[in-house]
């Protein structure tokens, strides 16, 4: 039978066998025997052969240090279980990379968050949590999304709902496509041949094996289809955070499989109509209360203690940043200033002025973020505009408490030991639990590991210390005071930009700006940048003058309006997949016995990405400690673990 269906005469005149002849899906028909009407079914990962208890008859404790998707996820399995859980969360609000908070522009209250997310309908397991808790409601489909390319080598590609899987979503793609002659493929070449095979034919092991080797911006420079790297590699690869240069193959190989070749359930997704600390965080936590969970909220763990290959406790503050015990943080070599060393990376930085005992953390005492020294001394808070004195003395809101001092004890190479100096430092609480997850971001469980003390396993340390951080990602939002017209997706992938890879039309998303726009007549956009190279913006300043120029560009009608606010959010702690870190990454189990780790940096069984991996990260930790106890585990599930073509 023909693989492709009837087409408009114009069409088949073009392109029955010249699509056969560019993307090889003739034979792929052969191999596949799909028929387009049967939909495949979502695999479940390490089904439960037994039928046992659901809940616990005997008290059992579960701390959850990490209040992300992934700790909100395994808090709210075990607390379901009749598990006692603490959930302890540094920041002030719960929600880590999906958190929302208050700000306020153009004279009223807003929330805000780090840019917008897609909720995908192969998320399987995070979407089995939100009909569990009957939130459904709080989430609506975009109907399609746009990429569009700057300059006019590609017109825009459009994305509509499909519920065709592999290899029918490809001929539907590329009938779709503008830009189908120009995606480059050809067959004929050995390394257009491998390409195809490596993303059609996806084996877990194999591929990392294969590809964990070596970079993507290195794999694609020799006798790669340029089309369809400029195409669909280069937005899709950057929309996981991480820059090509610094990206894996074998991660990208794992990222495509999971959205696109082995999903059976089409290129649509949702977004929340209101934020999402409100549509998601916040109806997780409740269900966490509810069970009698403990959530704990800005605060900060000041030591572990670990003795026999277990955890026997920990220690923390609340409502201050303040440590009580001695730790180690090495030069930073990405900020220099001739009057200034920089110690520490990510959210924990530390500033030392030149002869100076004392250093400044750099970690603002709102929400985490990393305050940056301004031209005139002081320091400013790229993320949510607080600033502080060069002495640390907060200035400026919404900070309500000073940055934090530390007394240099030793210096070491390039390695500083610091101790808090304040003498009123409140008395850490204690407290104890049968199982420890830590389930925070790459920065968080670095500095968990350095507040450790007693003997702990030195393999998982050492896997701990050589996680990755991507480069940055940066969020701008503008309010200004005229709409515009847009044709395309009120969120759209861009390409081509030296910061800017989307935008995102927040007055025809979510309802508080819905209502604000009808109000006023005015618009809110969004501009994310997913992984910029800090050399290249690192100040403030640099990003907010380059994103408003790049939108002014994109959106060409506001250079005739007026901008009202401007809102920055910067931060540096996504997870890193570089090439040869998949064969160190630490997986959900440890060799301490009662430790497990939860967060999307942690090596996971099946298919996921972003939101989907943290969450699913969380089951699966809160499954191990249900196995342990001999109580049935959760049913997870992913797209199918491997790829129709396997060679």
């Amino acid at each position: 039978m023909s693989l492709l269906p009837n087409l408009p005469e114009s069409t088949n005149n073009i392109s029955r066998r010249t699509l056969l002849k560019v993307f090889g899906v003739g034979a792929v028909a052969g191999v596949t025997g799909y028929s387009r009407f049967t939909k495949p079914k979502p695999t479940v990962f390490q089904k439960d052969t037994l039928s046992l208890p659901r809940l616990l008859n005997q008290a059992k404790s579960v701390i959850v240090i990490g209040g992300g998707l992934a700790g909100l996820a395994c808090a709210y399995e075990l607390s379901q279980r009749g598990f006692t859980v603490t959930l302890i969360e540094k920041s002030p609000q719960l929600g880590g990379k999906i958190a929302s908070w208050q700000i306020e522009a153009v004279g009223e209250t807003f929330m805000m968050e780090h840019g917008f997310h897609g909720f995908f309908p192969q998320y399987y397991n995070l979407k089995s949590i939100v009909a569990e808790l009957g939130i459904n409601d709080n989430f609506q489909s975009l109907n399609f999304y746009s990429v569009v390319y700057r300059g006019d080598q590609y017109k825009p590609e459009v994305f509509r709902p499909s519920h065709s899987a592999f290899p029918w979503n490809i001929v539907d793609l590329a009938i779709a496509s503008p830009n189908r002659f120009q995606w480059g493929i050809n067959l004929t070449k050995i390394k257009h041949l491998q390409v195809f095979q490596a993303i059609t034919g996806f084996q877990r092991e194999k591929n990392y094996q294969r590809f964990d080797n070596i970079s993507v911006a290195d794999w694609v420079k020799t006798e790669f289809p340029q089309g369809l790297y400029d195409l669909y590699f280069l937005p899709f690869a950057k929309s996981s955070l991480n820059a090509p240069d610094t990206m894996s193959v074998g991660e990208l190989m794992q990222f495509f499989h999971f959205y696109f070749f082995g999903n059976p359930e089409g290129l649509a997704f949702n977004g929340t109509k209101d934020d999402m600390g409100t549509s998601l965080v916040q109806p997780i936590a409740n269900s966490v209360k509810n069970k009698n969970g403990t959530i704990l909220t800005d605060a900060t763990v000041s030591e572990i203690i670990a003795k026999d290959g277990k955890i026997r406790g920990l220690k923390y503050y609340v409502g201050s940043n303040q440590n009580n015990v001695p730790f180690w943080v090495k030069r930073n070599s990405v900020i220099t200033e001739e009057k200034t060393e920089y110690f520490g990376a990510a959210d924990e930085v530390f500033a030392v002025e030149s002869a100076s005992e004392t250093a400044i953390s750099l970690t603002c005492t709102h929400q985490g973020c990393t305050v940056k020294k301004s031209t005139d001394g002081k320091y400013r808070c790229p993320c949510h505009g607080a600033e502080f004195a060069a002495d640390g003395k907060v200035l400026k809101g919404p900070a309500k408490r000073d940055l934090q001092k530390l007394q240099v004890v030793q210096k070491q190479n390039d390695e500083l030991q610091l101790l808090a100096t304040t003498n009123d430092a409140l008395l850490p609480e204690t407290i104890t639990a049968d199982y420890y997850v830590f389930a925070t971001d790459v920065p968080g469980v670095q500095q968990l590991f350095k507040h450790i003390s007693g003997d702990v396993d030195q393999t998982v340390r050492s896997q701990v210390e050589n996680l990755s951080i991507a480069d940055p990602f940066a969020v701008c939002r503008f309010w200004f005071d005229q709409d515009f017209e847009w044709e395309q997706s009120n969120f759209t992938s861009l390409s081509g930009y030296q910061l800017t890879d989307s935008i995102t039309l927040y007055h025809r998303i979510q309802q508080q700006f819905i209502d604000w726009s009808q109000k006023t007549g005015g618009s809110v956009v969004e501009l994310h940048a997913y992984c910029y190279k800090e050399k290249e913006f690192p100040t403030q300043e640099a990003l907010l003058t380059t994103f408003e120029n790049e939108l002014y560009d994109i959106v060409p009608q506001l250079k005739q309006a007026k901008l009202l606010h401007r809102e920055l959010v910067n931060q540096h702690n996504f997870s890193g997949y570089p090439p040869n870190s998949y064969g160190e990454r630490p997986e959900t189990s440890t060799n301490i016995s009662n430790l497990l780790f939860a967060g999307d940096w942690v090596k996971m069984p099946f298919p996921c990405g972003l939101m989907e991996r943290a969450v699913s990260s969380g089951l699966i930790a809160a499954n191990e400690i249900l196995h342990r106890e001999g109580l049935q585990r959760r049913s997870l599930l992913s797209v199918n673990p491997e790829g129709l073509l396997q060679i």
